[in-house]
């Protein structure tokens, strides 16, 4: 591990319901109530690196963010003239892995942008794998121990390290063995908390499953298979848990957000059941979601931009992501918010991730909230 020093270190839905049927019918579009801050994130990649795919972003606090990243990407030498701090001002698509390397994977910033750790001795995890690699950063907000979870798509493996990344302390998953059974992955892509302390994984890439584990990695149960009725999915690619018990799904390829309930005999009990009680239709691709007490937000594709819906599914307010000039996206892979309302976009294509600001003008309504936890 290198350390940085010298700088500051209930809602109710009844039945199924289906939302609107396309954007144009899903309420105002308008501008962003963020400003991007352009060149927050301080380079600190050898001579002749970048950043890679930034595909995981997570602020623990104001001056704590960890960024995931699939490795850096070896520059071009010469490198052209039009490089700007980021493979994507060159026309390199990160994501495609055209000179990756395996290093760096993890680090954490502070809230100007600047290095704080880099986690490298964790870089072996991730070597030796044929695919895009890690794919989401997450802490749960019940963990007094703040655990970091780190989802490793292209390996079928979630690690589990302690706050500090010193320790590695769990292992789940088997190394480059895909398997739909209780202790392997198929590509999985993301992980959410319940308040009780139970995992869940969206075994999302090739299962098309949300697996439930207990706070030790054991398994419990699942639901979910491939399709696109209610309850099935192509592609589970993010999870995030709101009011009244309720999960959200972005089930990727069926583009559309599913909502679960967990039904009532079994609240409490071990082996949790989750019942689908509506699906918003309309996006493009769904990548992330962040549900607060009274909204939910979706970052999405086709073109990339953020989607603000109540608890209902009711479309509010969508807003563009740049994709020109100094602050382009390719995407928002993942995104974050923390608490003093700065909101963080990683780019997995362009190699990196921006910080957003609230506009002084900005209608509160339509910043993103604080991360639902239950009192």
């Amino acid at each position: 591990m290198r350390w940085c020093t010298g700088v500051l270190v209930g809602a109710v839905l009844v039945g199924l319901v289906v939302g609107p049927a396309s954007s144009q019918e899903a309420g105002p579009n308008g501008r962003s109530p963020y400003d991007i801050t352009e060149g927050w994130l301080q380079p600190f990649a050898d001579e002749g690196f970048a950043l890679g795919g930034n595909s995981g972003v997570f602020a623990e606090s104001p001056d704590r963010i960890f960024v995931l990243q699939r490795g850096e990407t070896r520059l071009p030498d010469p490198v052209p003239s039009g490089f700007t701090g980021f493979v994507g001002s060159i026309g390199i698509n990160a994501l495609r892995g055209e000179g990756r390397i395996w290093q760096n994977c993890i680090f954490v910033v502070d809230g100007d942008g600047r290095l704080l750790e880099v986690w490298d001795q964790w870089d072996h995890l991730f070597e030796g794998t044929d695919g895009p690699g890690p794919h989401r950063i997450r802490i749960s907000p019940y963990d007094s121990d703040r655990r970091v979870w780190v989802v490793h798509e292209t390996a079928h493996q979630i690690f589990v390290f302690s706050n500090d990344g010193r320790d590695l302390l769990m292992t789940l998953g088997e190394k480059n063995v895909a398997g739909r059974d209780e202790t392997h992955f198929g590509k999985p892509q993301d992980v959410a908390f319940l308040p009780d302390g139970r995992i869940l994984v969206a075994d999302g890439f090739d299962n098309s499953r949300v697996v439930v584990l207990n706070g030790e990695g054991a398994y419990l149960s699942e639901f979910g298979e491939l399709g696109g009725g209610p309850g099935q999915f192509d592609v589970v690619h993010s999870l995030a848990v709101g009011p009244g018990g309720l999960l959200f799904v972005a089930d990727r390829e069926n583009r559309r957000i599913q909502v679960f309930r967990q039904s009532a005999e079994a609240v409490g009990s071990d082996q949790p059941e989750f019942a689908p009680v509506a699906q918003w239709t309309g996006f493009g691709l769904a990548l992330d979601i962040i549900v607060s007490r009274d909204g939910v937000w979706v970052s999405h594709l086709q073109p990339p931009r953020v989607t603000k819906l109540d608890l209902e599914g009711n479309w509010r307010y969508t807003w563009a992501l740049p994709t020109e000039g100094p602050t382009r996206f390719l995407e928002m892979h993942s995104f974050a918010v923390d608490a003093d309302g700065n909101l963080y976009g990683s780019d997995n294509q362009n190699g990196r991730t921006q910080k957003f600001v609230p506009r002084a003008d900005a209608d509160p309504s339509l910043l993103i909230g604080a991360p639902y936890v239950r009192p």
